[in-house]
């Protein structure tokens, strides 16, 4: 089987961590987690010290294993054709799922930084149906166009993040008194629970650098430290900037916020900040959902190239994307947010974070059963276990057991396809062929 290009270096590969990372939830999750006080913030904490043990796991197999076309192939091959599909599937499932809400919350962001701001949900489900399209289109020509993308995207999306945190960092330097302690909510462990599984949906994309790794040059090194990097970062930045904003925002007014970075921006430094945040914002958003896209395609083409799958489900052009399958979940993913206009508020978009996560759950389980299965890093693999099965229990009967139904739609679509991996391979091999520009 012909090699795919590999034009992702450590840079680019660190921008689709960091950039896959950094999308809508921080930009959101401020208020959301308003409610929950220093519970809130503890969960960034705890969040953490999960997705570390599992990125341990991640870059751990990932070295063991650098030939192979991504993390959720090494899973497939560890633990079985079967579980390797139910887990490529579910994480499938999550990635258009999170794909419709982070295009949701972008497209909100930016009709918000318009000359005359628009505020509806038809307005946002039609803007964030536009932008799913845009950025697939783009991907069509080329996997290398979603890495210039990215760069760029990252690069702009660090500027309101980093205002923030200047403007956390003057106050505490400047003004200590303005920081409210007494109006925060105490810790409660009755709310950790909860307040985790919310939070951890702005730390999903931490895997995307395993997503993709046949696309990396020199994976065995560029996606681990990619992917340390890239989490550290980030995680640094969620809990500086979530606990800063809320120590500096009434309780009521954080809590009752849809856009809490441009609010805070706008607080401090004046209305034309906060419509500039909004704009950056809105690119952030777009930024995540260009990796998103990308991991949408390249999930199911890892796994034809391993055999896991038929060739049929992830041929390539000659300009080797998978267009069909890269078409299909922009479509599913525009689809669930058109549905869910209607009756989209609080609550819809909550569930939707929740069913991410819950969908999302599964691979990471996976990644430390694989971990097991292969002898690798044997403790955070049960720290990692401990940390998902916590987490899906948090997510609540409704989200966790949808997550569970579609992952099992997998059962009746693995032997519909078939379990010959020796013709898959060929498949792949022929259809490889044929489309060789």
């Amino acid at each position: 089987m012909g090699e795919l290009a590999r034009p992702f270096g450590f840079w680019t590969t660190i921008c689709m961590v960091v950039g896959s990372m950094i999308g809508s939830g921080i930009f959101v999750l401020p208020a959301t987690l308003a409610t929950s006080g220093w519970t809130g913030t503890v969960s960034w904490f705890v969040g953490g010290i999960g997705v570390v043990a599992v990125a341990m796991v991640l870059v751990g197999l990932t070295s063991a294993q650098p030939e192979k076309p991504s993390i959720l192939t090494i899973c497939g091959d560890s633990l079985g054709l079967l579980p390797g599909r139910l887990i490529a599937w579910s994480y499938w499932v999550s990635i258009w799922c999170s794909a419709a809400v982070v295009a949701l919350v972008g497209a909100g962001y930016l009709l918000r930084a318009l000359p005359a701001p628009v505020s509806s949900n038809w307005a946002s489900a039609l803007g964030g149906s536009a932008i799913i399209a845009i950025l697939t289109a783009v991907q069509l020509y080329g996997v290398h166009w979603a890495g210039r993308v990215q760069v760029m995207t990252t690069g702009l999306k660090i500027l309101p993040l980093a205002a923030v945190i200047a403007i956390i960092v003057f106050v505490a330097v400047t003004s200590p008194a303005s920081f409210v302690i007494s109006d925060i909510p105490t810790f409660e462990v009755g709310k950790l629970t909860p307040a985790l599984a919310i939070a951890f949906f702005a730390l999903i994309g931490f895997d995307s650098a395993g997503i993709i790794a046949e696309r990396v040059r020199d994976p065995q090194r560029n996606v681990v430290r990619a992917t340390l990097v890239g989490l550290i970062i980030v995680l640094g930045v969620y809990i500086v900037i979530s606990t800063g904003i809320m120590l500096l925002t009434p309780l009521a007014e954080l809590s009752a916020s849809d856009s809490p970075l441009a609010d805070f921006a706008s607080r401090f430094l004046g209305s034309k900040a906060g419509v500039m945040m909004a704009l950056f914002a809105g690119i952030s958003a777009v930024g995540c959902l260009n990796g998103t896209i990308l991991g949408s395609a390249e999930v199911p083409l890892g796994m034809v190239r391993d055999g896991q799958l038929p060739g049929w489900m992830a041929r390539t052009t000659a300009r080797q994307v998978p267009a069909a399958a890269l078409i299909l979940a922009s479509t599913l993913a525009i689809a669930l947010i058109l549905l869910g206009v209607t009756g989209f508020g609080a609550r819809v978009f909550d569930f939707m974070l929740r069913l991410t996560t819950a969908s999302s759950l599964w691979f990471y389980a996976g990644i430390c059963l694989a971990g097991l299965a292969n002898g690798i890093r044997r403790g955070f693999s049960l720290v990692g276990l401990g940390f998902c099965a916590w987490l899906l229990y948090g997510t609540g009967i409704e989200a966790g057991g949808l997550g569970m139904l579609l992952m099992l739609v997998a059962v009746p679509l693995h032997f519909l396809i078939g379990t010959d991996r020796e013709l898959a391979l060929k498949q792949a091999d022929i259809g490889a062929k044929a489309v060789a520009p």
